[in-house]
């Protein structure tokens, strides 16, 4: 069976960091500036982080669980480890 790939546009133009969360470069900020507004300036600088909506889109594309600015770290389901894993079957095992 043959892999998933990865969309290597998206890879190139975004950084997962090790929440989860998805850093962007906003577009229409790197040149011809001198004629936008300062305003529109400031806000081109602001919060470079993908909201949870347009993470879930980027997720599809590369096959791995993101999260947005508003979404809370417990929103990513993470793998227990072999100890927890361990410790849950017994737990269950001794309520049955």
């Amino acid at each position: 069976m043959s892999k998933n790939k990865i969309h290597k546009g998206i890879l190139k133009r975004v950084r997962v960091s090790k929440t989860g969360k998805v850093r962007h470069r906003s577009a229409f900020h790197k040149h011809l500036s001198s004629h936008k507004s300062g305003k529109r300036l400031r806000q081109l600088r602001k919060d470079p982080y993908l909201t949870s909506g347009e993470a879930k889109r980027f997720e599809k594309l590369l096959f791995r669980r993101l999260r947005g600015r508003n979404q809370p770290r417990t929103s990513l389901r993470r793998s227990p480890s072999p100890a927890e894993r361990r410790a849950a079957k017994e737990a269950a095992k001794s309520a049955s």
